[in-house]
């Protein structure tokens, strides 16, 4: 027999140290035992994403007693800012979200875990900040300049005509030459410099537990950026590669590999067989049978509302929980 178990969605601001204001949600329980802190992972969204990306964190980590945290970067989603840095600035976003979080007596410890961009603003603050628990880095580049060579390269990005001398110019000093330009552009209007995002050189200095991920077809950031932070880094590390590109889903032994991580570097607190978590109205409501897990009769919404629901295993198997969580989605879309 199954207890069930709510969850909540607190939308709130933090303003970070350049006076704008971060759009951001915290997922938790709505019932904690007092007296319990627990874990928290801020998940760092990438580029052209947004908060909301964090919702498949939350169902992952939650039925194991971990929070999760998510900010829209300023620039991105609702937050205020102009300009998306690539991990330069968002690093102070990142900060100012830490800071707020270590303020709050229900936070125990905080990990990481950020895609693309956000694994870049997840390198980069964790090189500054030791007491970080542990980072899952998915998919960050290694050096800026170097991504940009290569994108050049693979989608044939037509060059600024002032950079075309003749047609016997070396094609690789042109693209050289556009991204000197670029550089001030950038410089100009975002106020850093593109030299400076160096993820290789960040690794060098970084000791917080880390765990890579890669797709291996990945034609935007190759593979390789990965590798080369990899090799760089100096506190304990493991890569893993899956198949699919930057913006596919990730396989489940990905997130089961996620979940086990984060259970190694946070400990999060059992929960008593005995304690229920009732819903705010007091009661679970009525009861649906579904493959043996037993869930409340209630209006499911994937992302978008102040509450959602998940449910606790009476066994403490990692894969059995994300499996149930998998069979409830399944069986909220056949009634919608």
């Amino acid at each position: 027999m199954l207890k069930g178990r709510w969850f909540q969605r607190k939308d709130l601001e933090v303003v970070n140290s350049q006076g704008k204001k971060l759009q951001c949600s915290h997922y938790i329980p709505a019932v904690i035992p007092e007296g319990t802190a627990l874990p928290c992972v801020i998940y760092c969204h990438g580029n052209s994403g947004c908060r909301a990306d964090a919702s498949e964190a939350a169902i992952i980590l939650l039925p194991s007693n971990i929070t999760v945290f998510t900010l829209d970067f300023s620039g991105s989603g609702l937050s205020e800012g102009e300009h998306v840095t690539l991990g330069w600035n968002e690093k102070e976003d990142l900060k100012a979200v830490v800071n707020y979080l270590r303020t709050d007596g229900n936070i125990s410890c905080i990990a990481l875990w950020g895609r693309s961009m956000g694994a870049v603003t997840s390198l980069m603050y964790g090189a500054e900040d030791p007491s970080i628990a542990g980072m899952v880095l998915d998919s960050p580049f290694s050096n800026l300049v170097d991504l940009m060579m290569e994108l050049v390269d693979t989608y044939k990005y037509p060059l600024p005509k002032f950079t075309i001398c003749s047609h016997n110019f070396d094609a690789y000093l042109q693209v050289k030459l556009a991204i000197q330009h670029m550089r001030k552009i950038v410089k100009k209007k975002a106020s850093f410099d593109i030299m400076d995002l160096d993820t290789i050189q960040v690794a060098k200095r970084c000791f917080v537990p880390a765990l890579f991920g890669h797709a291996t077809e990945d034609d935007f950031i190759l593979p390789h950026h990965s590798d080369k932070i990899c090799e760089a880094y100096v506190g304990d590390k493991n890569i893993i590669k899956f198949d699919g590109d930057h913006n596919s889903p990730r396989p489940q032994f990905y997130f089961d590999s996620i979940t086990i991580f984060f259970h190694n570097v946070l400990n999060p607190p059992d929960v008593p067989d005995d304690h229920y978590f009732l819903t705010p109205h007091g009661s679970l409501g009525q009861l649906h049978s579904l493959r043996g897990i037993y869930i409340g009769s209630v209006n499911f919404t994937y992302i978008g509302s102040v509450n959602f629901v998940l449910f606790q295993m009476s066994k403490e198997n990692v894969r059995e929980y994300i499996i149930a969580v998998k069979n409830i989605l399944c069986y909220v879309k056949l009634q919608m």
